[in-house]
Protein backbone atom coordinates (compact mmCIF):
# COMPACT_ATOMS: atom_id res chain seq x y z
CA UNK A 1 0.00 0.00 0.00
CA UNK A 2 1.23 3.49 -0.84
CA UNK A 3 0.39 6.36 1.47
CA UNK A 4 0.79 9.99 0.51
CA UNK A 5 0.74 12.77 3.11
CA UNK A 6 1.25 16.43 2.50
CA UNK A 7 0.94 19.76 4.23
CA UNK A 8 -0.16 22.89 2.50
CA UNK A 9 -1.80 22.96 -0.87
CA UNK A 10 -1.06 22.43 -4.51
CA UNK A 11 -2.58 25.82 -5.31
CA UNK A 12 0.58 27.17 -6.97
CA UNK A 13 1.09 24.04 -9.06
CA UNK A 14 -2.55 23.98 -10.10
CA UNK A 15 -2.41 27.68 -11.01
CA UNK A 16 0.69 27.08 -13.14
CA UNK A 17 -0.92 24.18 -14.99
CA UNK A 18 -4.16 26.09 -15.51
CA UNK A 19 -2.59 29.34 -16.69
CA UNK A 20 0.31 27.96 -18.72
CA UNK A 21 0.15 29.04 -22.35
CA UNK A 22 -0.30 25.69 -24.08
CA UNK A 23 0.66 27.28 -27.40
CA UNK A 24 4.25 27.69 -26.15
CA UNK A 25 4.53 24.01 -25.37
CA UNK A 26 2.89 23.04 -28.67
CA UNK A 27 5.46 25.22 -30.44
CA UNK A 28 8.24 23.27 -28.74
CA UNK A 29 6.59 19.98 -29.65
CA UNK A 30 6.17 21.07 -33.27
CA UNK A 31 9.87 21.84 -33.46
CA UNK A 32 10.74 18.35 -32.26
CA UNK A 33 8.02 16.79 -34.38
CA UNK A 34 9.82 18.12 -37.46
CA UNK A 35 13.15 16.95 -36.07
CA UNK A 36 11.69 13.49 -35.49
CA UNK A 37 10.44 13.31 -39.08
CA UNK A 38 13.92 14.17 -40.29
CA UNK A 39 15.55 11.56 -38.02
CA UNK A 40 13.08 8.85 -39.01
CA UNK A 41 13.40 9.66 -42.71
CA UNK A 42 17.18 9.45 -42.50
CA UNK A 43 17.08 6.13 -40.62
CA UNK A 44 14.43 4.38 -42.74
CA UNK A 45 15.95 1.65 -44.93
CA UNK A 46 15.76 2.73 -48.55
CA UNK A 47 14.66 0.58 -51.45
CA UNK A 48 12.48 2.90 -53.49
CA UNK A 49 12.66 5.77 -50.98
CA UNK A 50 8.86 5.92 -50.71
CA UNK A 51 8.74 4.88 -47.04
CA UNK A 52 11.55 7.23 -46.03
CA UNK A 53 9.77 10.18 -47.60
CA UNK A 54 6.35 9.28 -46.16
CA UNK A 55 6.95 10.29 -42.52
CA UNK A 56 4.80 13.01 -40.97
CA UNK A 57 3.82 14.12 -37.49
CA UNK A 58 0.98 15.80 -35.69
CA UNK A 59 0.62 17.27 -32.23
CA UNK A 60 -2.47 17.21 -30.07
CA UNK A 61 -3.70 18.01 -26.60
CA UNK A 62 -6.18 15.77 -24.86
CA UNK A 63 -7.25 15.89 -21.24
CA UNK A 64 -4.25 17.94 -20.20
CA UNK A 65 -1.77 15.61 -21.96
CA UNK A 66 0.34 16.69 -24.91
CA UNK A 67 1.18 14.29 -27.74
CA UNK A 68 3.44 14.04 -30.75
CA UNK A 69 2.37 11.30 -33.12
CA UNK A 70 4.75 10.26 -35.88
CA UNK A 71 3.12 8.45 -38.79
CA UNK A 72 4.21 6.86 -42.02
CA UNK A 73 1.65 6.74 -44.82
CA UNK A 74 3.39 4.16 -47.05
CA UNK A 75 1.36 0.93 -46.89
CA UNK A 76 1.19 -2.44 -48.62
CA UNK A 77 -1.75 -3.30 -50.87
CA UNK A 78 -3.35 -4.95 -47.80
CA UNK A 79 -2.96 -1.76 -45.76
CA UNK A 80 -0.04 -2.77 -43.52
CA UNK A 81 2.43 0.06 -42.84
CA UNK A 82 5.68 -0.85 -44.59
CA UNK A 83 7.81 0.61 -41.80
CA UNK A 84 6.23 -1.90 -39.37
CA UNK A 85 7.31 -4.74 -41.67
CA UNK A 86 10.81 -3.25 -41.85
CA UNK A 87 10.97 -2.74 -38.08
CA UNK A 88 9.62 -6.12 -36.95
CA UNK A 89 10.20 -8.39 -39.95
CA UNK A 90 7.71 -10.31 -42.06
CA UNK A 91 7.04 -13.59 -43.82
CA UNK A 92 7.48 -13.88 -47.58
CA UNK A 93 5.11 -15.50 -50.05
CA UNK A 94 7.59 -18.32 -50.64
CA UNK A 95 7.52 -19.30 -46.95
CA UNK A 96 10.68 -17.50 -45.92
CA UNK A 97 11.14 -14.78 -43.35
CA UNK A 98 12.75 -11.36 -43.61
CA UNK A 99 14.34 -10.33 -40.31
CA UNK A 100 13.29 -6.91 -39.01
CA UNK A 101 15.75 -4.16 -38.23
CA UNK A 102 15.18 -1.82 -35.28
CA UNK A 103 15.66 1.55 -36.94
CA UNK A 104 12.83 3.53 -35.34
CA UNK A 105 13.90 3.41 -31.67
CA UNK A 106 17.56 4.41 -32.21
CA UNK A 107 16.49 7.21 -34.56
CA UNK A 108 13.86 8.71 -32.28
CA UNK A 109 15.63 8.31 -28.90
CA UNK A 110 17.85 11.43 -29.24
CA UNK A 111 14.77 13.44 -30.23
CA UNK A 112 12.82 12.12 -27.23
CA UNK A 113 15.72 13.06 -24.93
CA UNK A 114 15.70 16.60 -26.35
CA UNK A 115 11.93 16.82 -25.89
CA UNK A 116 12.21 15.83 -22.23
CA UNK A 117 14.88 18.47 -21.65
CA UNK A 118 13.02 21.20 -23.56
CA UNK A 119 9.73 20.53 -21.78
CA UNK A 120 11.49 20.59 -18.42
CA UNK A 121 13.07 23.94 -19.34
CA UNK A 122 9.62 25.28 -20.22
CA UNK A 123 8.32 24.23 -16.79
CA UNK A 124 11.29 25.86 -15.04
CA UNK A 125 11.00 29.05 -17.11
CA UNK A 126 7.26 29.46 -16.52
Amino acid sequence: MITFKHRGSFKNSERFLTNYDKRRLLSVLNQYGREGVSALSSATPIDSGASASSWSYRTSVSGGSFFIIWENSEKTAQGTPIVILLQYGHATRSGGYVQGKDFINPAIKPVMDKIAEAVWMEVIRA
